[in-house]
């Protein structure tokens, strides 16, 4: 964060209206009214009320920035991640992996995919960083995919908190509801195959033994 750049501004209302105003860029009162002209002129004559305020900046900004960060902006909080098989949204594959990550800060994480050491692109999609209301996100990504025997699937989280990016591994031995679950999907793939298949197949060998009988004349009297 940088303090360099810090404007001190101490404005003055009445009935909800502003009249006069203090910037130290400016480095001078600027009135909005008659009433707010006349008195800064009267704010701006004052040789020690001029430096005064000009050192606000200092004072005041700069030494509860200070505050501010070390409580703060410097402090991260690392994220638990969950990975869990969940129901697919299309059709495309058998199942889908979430990776979530919980009350992390600051905002900042990234996650990635990878399959068998490979980082993974397609079929992945992932929410926004949203905010808990607490100065916590959380973000969730997911992969879909059709499950292959003795491959690993791993999601890998990037954040401030971490001293190196840390990999999630799916365990692929899945509870026994979730293993019905895909293996039901797959016979159900597997016998819709089948059955287009022998209906390809019964189609084509009927269609072979049709022979077009000749059309009688029927003769007129």
């Amino acid at each position: 964060m940088s303090l360099t750049d810090m404007v001190f501004v101490e404005s003055y209302f009445y009935n909800k209206m502003e009249f006069l105003v203090f910037n130290s860029t400016v480095g001078r009162y600027v009135g909005y009214s008659d009433f707010g002209m006349a008195l800064a002129h009267q704010k701006n004559e004052d040789k020690h009320l001029l430096p005064y305020e000009q050192g606000s900046v200092d004072r005041l900004c700069k030494v509860n920035a200070l505050v501010y960060k070390s409580h703060g902006m410097d402090k991260t909080m690392e994220p638990s991640v969950n990975l869990n098989l969940v129901r697919p949204v299309s059709s495309n594959h058998l199942a889908m992996l979430m990776c979530s990550a919980y009350n992390f800060y600051p905002q900042m994480i990234r996650v990635t995919w990878y399959r068998d050491g490979q980082k993974v692109t397609s079929d992945v999609s992932a929410t926004e960083e949203l905010a808990d209301g607490d100065w916590f996100y959380q973000i969730h990504s997911h992969l879909e995919f059709t499950p292959k025997a003795g491959e690993k699937i791993s999601c890998v989280v990037e954040h401030a908190s971490f001293k190196e990016p840390r990999e999630f591994v799916w365990d692929s031995s899945m509870p026994k509801a979730e293993r019905n679950k895909i293996a039901i999907g797959a016979a159900g793939l597997l016998l819709g195959l089948v059955v287009c298949a022998a209906g390809l197949l019964y189609y084509r060998k009927t269609s072979r033994g049709w022979i077009l009988a000749p059309q009688r004349s029927t003769p007129t009297h």
